[in-house]
C-alpha cells in the first residue's frame, strides 16, 4: 500500500458525517475520472446523502431529456437555445449513508465507479441505463453492474412448487398482500410470501 493509498484508506475510515462522506466521495471520483479515463465533468454534479435509502447504495438523479437515448450523442451546445450553455445539465449523485456504513473502502469505491458510468452516459447521451454499453464500460473500469444489497428485504417471495426465492420486497405492496394471486416464472406456481423476523 503506497503512502497516498494508506492516507485515503485512513480518511475513509475517519468519515463520520454526511459532509465528510461527500468530500471523500467527491475526491475519490476526481481521482477515478483521471485514473480510469472517464469522460466526465464533475462540475455539474451535485451531491447529497440519503438516510432513507434501503436498496440502492447510490444513485445518479438526472433530469428527463426529451428524445434522449443511450448511444445517441447529444450536442449540448445545440440544445442551449442561444443561451450559450454548452455543458450538460446538472445531475445529482445521491449516496446512501446505510450503504456507506455497510461497505468497506474497496466496495464503496467500486460503487462510485458504477455511478460515474451513469454520469458519463448521461453527460454524453442525456440518458443512462444498465444495458450492454453500461455493462461493457463498468467492466472496463472494474465496477459492478449491480451493486449488492446492503439491507435485508422485509419480505421474500418464493415459488410454492420448487421453493426458489423469486422476488424480494422492502415494504408491503400488492405483491406482498396478494402473493398467491401471482405466478412464478420458474414453475408457473403461486407465490408464497414470508416476512423476515425482526
Amino acid at each position: 500500500m503506497t503512502h497516498g493509498t494508506k492516507r485515503a484508506a485512513e480518511a475513509y475510515d475517519a468519515v463520520e458525517s454526511h459532509e465528510e462522506l461527500i468530500r471523500w466521495s467527491r475526491a475519490y471520483c476526481t481521482r477515478a475520472v483521471a485514473a480510469h479515463g472517464f469522460d466526465v465533468m464533475l462540475g455539474p454534479v451535485c451531491w447529497e446523502v440519503s438516510t432513507r435509502a434501503k436498496r440502492r447504495a447510490a444513485a445518479v438523479k438526472t433530469p428527463t431529456i426529451e428524445n434522449a437515448s443511450v448511444g445517441r450523442a447529444i450536442d449540448w451546445s445545440a440544445r442551449a437555445n442561444g443561451f450559450g450553455e454548452s455543458t450538460p445539465p446538472e445531475c445529482t449523485m445521491s449516496l446512501s449513508w446505510r450503504a456507506f456504513e455497510s461497505f468497506d473502502r474497496e466496495e464503496w469505491s467500486a460503487t462510485l465507479r458504477h455511478e460515474l458510468v451513469h454520469v458519463e452516459q448521461f453527460q454524453a447521451f442525456g440518458a443512462t441505463d444498465h444495458g450492454p454499453a453500461f455493462k461493457r464500460r463498468a467492466e472496463a473500469v472494474d465496477a459492478p453492474v449491480r451493486v449488492r444489497r446492503f439491507a435485508e428485504p422485509k419480505y421474500t417471495l418464493s415459488c410454492e412448487a420448487c421453493g426458489a426465492d423469486v422476488a424480494y420486497r422492502y415494504r408491503e405492496c400488492k405483491l406482498v398482500r396478494e402473493s398467491s394471486a401471482y405466478r412464478s416464472a420458474c414453475c408457473e406456481a403461486p407465490l408464497h410470501c414470508r416476512k423476515r423476523r425482526e
